[in-house]
């Protein structure tokens, strides 16, 4: 799509946004259902989309992304009406006789760009929480998985006018496109360079921004630790999507004492989960394409592999892989992984774990595996990062009743059920 195109929808959406037809709670809880009944009416079709892109089980689908995006639909229809309400605040005494009161109000017309990942999810959760908040919307989905996007294409398209909310097709130069615009609130999701990127143009017309990227995040064990639990839920939280999830245990911290326990445990929780041979098990997921396949493929050494490590380039598939004595100089440590990759790393106390964590940038999620309520509660208090989850992984963000968000490096702002109405409102201070 060229540029005056792309102009040219930006400015229908302000005309129609100007018609304040999107401000009544009646208007937006109608398009909420009508989104509903058209993910439902398209579910088998979203199935089959996120096979052909990621190699998706159903079972998975659902679980992490239909089933998360009509639950955040759900939790919306329930709680807009109290949402949108005035919120009345005290009023100071040298203002008496006056009421003082918070306001809502939609920011106008609004980008979200989304990752290939879970290319539903991340694509339908921040429009709905965008819808709610009663703005228009211009949604850019990843060119990365052309079968998700052509289905969201024909679900908004059939459903909605393009006034309302248009999809935008294409690759980098319909992306540049798009930041050239102006905007009145850009939502990203996706990597940290390309977030850079969104966050420089935003700033020529000082728009408001939500970055919701990602980074290596930290999985601690300790000593005390129920092995054989944190070995299970370590590994469906790291080859949940092939190790395409920006909340992925990045990396393991275990502490040595645990060590080869640990490693014999992930690698009876990897045959549990994914059989003998799980580039045969047609309900494990593939790399999203030739050039993350190639890049994965590079950061496998032979030397460090205890469990995994055989590839198959015609189906774009990667053993579940777990790589041991590896130190920060190794290439798997010099990024985030983002594949099914899990290396780990010894320490010797708390206090190694919390300098480790700190002098890297603030990751988006963060687990302990600990039976030490002390030692939790310290490093609780000791290290910044987006969520998380104490004896768990991933889970913090499977809820509209918490925020979703990263901080540094890892993103800025969050979103999820209030937070993400929140997110696209601006709450106005009004003294009548």
């Amino acid at each position: 799509m060229d540029e005056q195109t792309i102009r040219q929808r930006i400015s229908t959406q302000r005309d129609f946004f100007a018609t304040g037809a999107t401000l009544p709670l009646s208007f937006r809880l109608k398009q909420l259902e009508q989104l509903k009944l058209a993910l439902k009416r398209h579910e088998q079709d979203l199935y089959t989309a996120l096979k052909a892109d990621l190699g998706k089980s159903r079972m998975e689908s659902y679980m992490c992304e239909i089933g998360l995006t009509l639950s955040e639909l759900t939790w919306m229809q329930k709680h807009l009406p109290k949402l949108m309400r005035c919120k009345t605040v005290p009023t100071p005494l040298a203002h008496f006789a006056a009421k003082s009161f918070q306001s809502p109000f939609p920011y106008g017309t609004v980008l979200i760009m989304s990752p290939w990942n879970y290319p539903v999810l991340l694509t339908l959760e921040p429009l709905i929480d965008a819808l709610a908040a009663g703005n228009t919307v211009i949604l850019k989905p990843s060119a990365y998985a052309p079968a998700s996007l052509a289905m969201i294409k024909e679900i908004i398209e059939t459903t909605f006018p393009a006034d309302y909310i248009s999809v935008i097709e294409g690759g980098r130069t319909e992306n540049q496109a798009l930041l050239r615009q102006k905007f009145d609130k850009i939502f990203f999701t996706g990597s940290k360079a390309v977030g850079k990127e969104v966050l420089r143009h935003a700033a020529e017309n000082l728009t408001p921004v939500t970055l919701e990227l990602g980074g290596k995040s930290p999985c601690i064990v300790d000593s005390t630790a129920k092995i054989p639990l944190a070995a299970r839920r370590i590994v469906f939280g790291k080859f949940l999507n092939c190790g395409q999830t920006c909340v992925a245990p990045d990396y393991i911290l275990c502490h040595h004492s645990v060590r080869q326990k640990l490693v014999a445990a992930i690698r009876h929780e990897i045959q549990i989960q994914f059989g003998e041979s799980p580039l045969l098990n047609p309900d494990y997921g593939k790399i999203i394409n030739a050039k993350h396949f190639q890049r994965l493929s590079e950061l496998l050494d032979p030397e460090k592999i205890v469990c995994g490590g055989n590839t198959d380039a015609a189906t774009l598939r990667i053993e579940p892989t777990v790589m041991a004595d590896v130190t920060w100089e190794d290439a798997v440590m010099e990024e985030e992984i983002f594949g099914p990759l899990i290396p780990i790393l010894t320490y010797d106390t708390l206090e190694e774990v919390i300098r480790t964590v700190e002098s890297h940038p603030h990751p988006l999620a963060l687990y302990f595996f600990s039976e030490d309520k002390t030692a939790q509660k310290k490093l609780l208090r000791s290290c910044r990062f987006g969520g998380g989850c104490i004896n768990d992984t991933v889970i913090h963000l499977a809820t509209s009743s918490m925020p979703f968000g990263g901080i540094g490096e890892s993103g800025m702002g969050s979103y999820h059920g209030k937070t993400g109405f929140e997110s696209f409102s601006h709450f106005r201070s009004i003294v009548d």
